[in-house]
């Protein structure tokens, strides 16, 4: 079935006539030779046009899944032929007259109900936050009758639940912005209950990430199953039961892709596509929405740019169980040349701003009876008549070649599309008016296969913990490339490599913090920090060491969205480890595994088991009974010293001791721990004690880093605090005399003076936090007042007759660089460009070399303030991590 790249079919292997008429168009080819004796079902809706311009259609934004477009109607046709009898089914629902919106149809396995999105006629009487939210409905065919799945008006109308399908086993799953236990999530760590908004809301607006539930039939169970901080969109079941949906990885490049996770929300994986986004006809940037799977296991696809005026796109097959991009095989398929993905279009579709000569599809739905046929919403092309704007031309070779060709607005019909046997039938006329935005075939077939929930195989001392655990067999594995300078052999064996030589010493684990809507928290931006253009704050959640052989596992928080990154011996970002952005998540018990790391410009497999070259690390070996060489722990043959030695609990500490060489050096122990530090530390004392999946480190600048520099010091050894850093890095000494602060750097939590500069700072943040992170002015003490120091570059030039200025006087007052990067405390360590005009220092002004062996300030920040330090950096150095600790605007 469809097994060949029809994209590829000659123009003139079908031809299509338009008959140049007033209003709309009609089309003839060679008919089908069978009528689909089965009910359909489709929804039609008007046109969305411009209120003052009827010629200028309304986009449509596949990220806006709350958007209302009223006028909308479901309809079941007794069989998809022309004149067969049509059911309204959704006009009874409302009083007469009363526009409403429905979309996202889907069908029942047994081919006798209906489930839909519906939402209720705009209330005049109401703000817009007051009007209806989206509501999943049912229809059954054989009784007519219509029923919202939430019988309760209280629960219905709490948030927006769409595109809704059937589950195998009588459960349902939909895209709803309920975050139903992120809610509760917030409400354990002190917060009140919100759905966060989307990372993208900083330019879509005020709205929620859309995430996948799944409630039982009755509407009642209803349990959030992914954790996405952008939106999940758009599920639907493969035949083996899983979810296929389209993810909107935000902060990850922006990116939208193909994933798949089971019915309980377990084994979340990437499976097509987050490579390929400019896959559209001529490289278009294209959306694969609407993913449906074939009956020969091929993803069908509705390939149409995120947003667009003319409803329509391209129909797509993605062979996503060869491929994991248009031109990346499977590892077990590597070899394979042909594309990820064709057109099922008999002719050429464009979804850029050029004109398309097949038109566009809206909508389409498979048949499951070998026919290879669809259903489809279809218009044809159309050009503008540019002797009577009322008619159109046929999009003819001739006609398309004229320089100044008009493509005209679509005239959507419903049609019998065969793209095997080039044929196309249809069932309902074109109409200018119309578009078909679903459609389905009421047709019988298997259901897909049952999956086990995880509760009930899960290991029960993770679920009473509400934890799941993560297993990387290496992260020196990056895309099945050994990274280990001597191979990973070398790299575990405690008797050839150091400690000191291993660069991946620890993972850290971090959270996304929900970020609540303006009516409950108006905090200003000030608040993301330096950073601010991503809108962000996180939580770490842990620390866990990493193994002699890369590999690691722990256990992590469930039900939340997390990643991690791989840390040096200091507690700071590895910058050879790239950060992963793709956000993960377990359910209570599930074990996700991984081989291990992923370059971020690689398009290799990654994140998808069945697709990924094998594993670099092979485990313990098969002689010596599993031992690894030179240590004392015992193995099974294959394990990971991960394995080997069990599953760890994080800390919110970072800890090291050797548990791995025969004759342990306590000179390689690391402790670096919150319980040392003299100022507050950002986590609970008893998470410090025992972590729980319910802890948090939560690091506010104001709160955590500023007393830093304000806590006094013991500096000359008598045990007596006698000097704080502002002392020294201050523009006042302690007699009250005007100084020059040491380095040019001050760290007061004072609001700047005159004497700042900052370009490009928020006067919200205060002097210091600027300071750490802004080019300044160097200052200079002059008649025991401080002022802008002066470089003159060239003296005036005066006429020696008059003494009138020829030439000005050029100078210019010297920049001094910021200290630290909010990139990261490897970044804010290393040495950087700084202008050689700044005398203060001499050389770059980078934060963590001051405090290096040797240097200056070594042993002024204990072990503990620095690695408080390098996390804070880490994470994006915010100003504040928690919304509701930051000021209102």
């Amino acid at each position: 079935m469809f097994g060949k790249p029809l994209a590829n079919v000659a123009l003139t292997a079908v031809c299509l006539l338009l008959v140049a008429c007033g209003g709309g168009s009609s089309g003839s080819q060679s008919p089908d030779p069978v009528v689909v004796d089965l009910p359909i079902a489709y929804i039609k809706r008007p046109l969305p046009v411009d209120e003052d311009d009827p010629t200028v259609l309304v986009p449509d934004n596949i990220l806006e899944p709350a958007a209302f477009n009223p006028g909308a109607v479901l309809y079941v046709r007794e069989r998809a032929a022309p004149g067969a009898r049509e059911i309204n089914v959704t006009d009874r629902a409302w009083p007469q007259g009363e526009l409403y919106d429905v979309k996202d149809l889907e069908v029942s396995a047994d081919g006798k109900k209906l489930i839909f999105a519906m939402r209720a006629p705009d209330d005049p009487n109401l703000n817009d936050d007051e009007q209806a939210k989206w509501d999943i409905w049912e229809y059954e065919l054989a009784t007519d009758t219509l029923r919202r799945i939430i019988v309760s008006d209280t629960i219905a109308q709490q948030n927006h639940d769409v595109a809704p399908h059937y589950l195998p086993g009588g459960r349902i799953v939909f895209s709803s912005d309920r975050q139903q236990r992120t809610r509760s999530i917030l409400l354990d760590d002190g917060k009140p209950q919100y759905a966060g908004l989307h990372e993208g809301n900083l330019n879509n607006g005020d709205e929620p990430a859309f995430v996948l539930h799944a409630m039982d039939d009755d509407g009642t169970d209803i349990d959030q199953i992914t954790y996405n901080q952008s939106h999940d969109l758009q599920p639907s079941i493969l035949h083996d039961g899983r979810i296929i949906f389209l993810r909107w990885d935000r902060w990850n490049n922006n990116n939208l892709s193909l994933y798949t996770v089971r019915p309980d929300g377990s084994n979340l994986q990437h499976h097509y596509g987050f490579h390929s986004q400019a896959t559209g006809p001529n490289n278009t940037v294209a959306v694969f929405s609407q993913p449906r799977q074939m009956p020969d296991n091929r993803i069908l696809v509705l390939l149409r740019p995120r947003e667009i005026d003319n409803f329509g796109g391209d129909i797509v097959l993605i062979d996503a169980e060869n491929y994991t991009e248009i031109d990346q095989p499977t590892y077990p398929n590597r070899g394979a040349n042909a594309p990820g993905q064709i057109s099922a279009s008999l002719l050429d579709v464009f979804i850029d701003d050029t004109i398309s000569p097949h038109g566009y599809f809206s909508a389409f739905y498979p048949f499951f009876d070998d026919s290879d046929r669809l259903l489809v919403g279809w218009s044809q092309c159309r050009l503008v008549n540019p002797n009577n704007p009322q008619t159109f031309l046929p999009c003819t070779n001739s006609n398309l070649q004229d320089p100044d060709a008009e493509e005209a607005n679509p005239a959507y019909g419903l049609w019998i599309y065969n793209p095997v046997a080039g044929t196309q039938l249809p069932v309902v006329p074109a109409d200018g008016d119309i578009i078909y935005s679903d459609v389905a075939a009421m047709e019988p077939r298997d259901p897909p296969t049952f999956i086990q929930p995880l509760e009930i195989s899960g290991d029960p001392t993770l679920l009473e913990e509400a934890v799941g655990v993560v297993h990387i067999r290496s992260v020196y594995d990056l895309d099945g490339e050994d990274a280990t300078p001597d191979g990973i052999e070398v790299m575990r064996d405690p008797g050839q490599t150091d400690w000191a030589d291993r660069p991946a010493r620890f993972l850290r684990i971090k959270k996304a913090v929900s970020i609540p809507p303006e009516q409950l928290m108006d905090f200003d931006t000030a608040a993301y920090g330096v950073n601010g253009a991503g809108r962000s704050m996180r939580e770490i959640l842990g620390y866990v060491p990493i193994e002699p052989d890369g590999s690691v596992k722990f256990k992590v928080p469930a039900d939340m969205a997390f990643t991690f990154s791989i840390l040096d011996a200091e507690g700071r970002r590895l910058s050879g480890f790239q950060r992963h952005q793709n956000w993960l998540q377990v359910r209570a018990g599930e074990q996700m595994e991984c081989n291990g790391c992923h370059t971020r410009g690689s398009e290799l497999p990654h994140g998808r088991q069945n697709a990924q070259a094998p594993s670099i690390n092979l485990g313990a070996p098969t002689s010596g009974g599993g031992a690894f060489p030179n240590t004392w722990r015992s193995a099974s043959i294959g394990d990971t010293m991960a394995e080997a030695f069990g599953t760890r609990t994080p800390s919110t500490d970072v800890r090291f001791q050797d548990e791995w060489s025969l004759i342990p050096d306590p000179a390689n122990n690391i402790d670096y721990r919150y319980a040392d530090l003299q100022t507050n530390a950002p986590t609970l004392a008893s998470c410090q004690l025992n972590w729980a999946a319910t802890c948090r480190i939560m690091i506010n600048y104001l709160d955590h880093i500023q007393p830093l520099w304000d806590l006094p010091r013991d500096t000359d050894g008598d045990d007596v605090p006698d000097a704080a850093c502002v002392d020294c890095h201050g523009i006042v000494d302690d007699m009250g005399a005007a100084q020059v602060p040491a380095g040019q750097l001050e760290l007061t939590n004072t609001t700047p003076s005159v004497l700042n500069t900052h370009p490009g700072a928020n006067n919200l943040w205060n002097l210091s936090y600027r300071e750490l992170f802004f080019n300044d002015a160097e200052v200079e003490l002059v008649g025991g007042n401080l002022q802008r120091r002066r470089v003159i570059d060239s003296p005036a030039v005066l006429d020696p007759v008059t003494g009138d200025v020829i030439e000005p006087e050029q100078s210019h007052v010297p920049t001094c660089n910021p200290s630290m990067a909010g990139t990261g405390a490897r970044n804010s360590s290393s040495a950087r460009v700084s202008n050689v005009d700044c005398e203060a220092l001499g050389s770059p002004r980078d934060f963590f070399s001051w405090f290096a062996p040797g240097a200056y300030h070594e042993g002024d920040l204990t072990d503990a303030e620095l690695k408080l330090i390098s996390e804070w950096l880490d994470i994006g150095a915010q100003y504040y991590n928690n919304p509701f600790d930051a000021p209102v605007n």
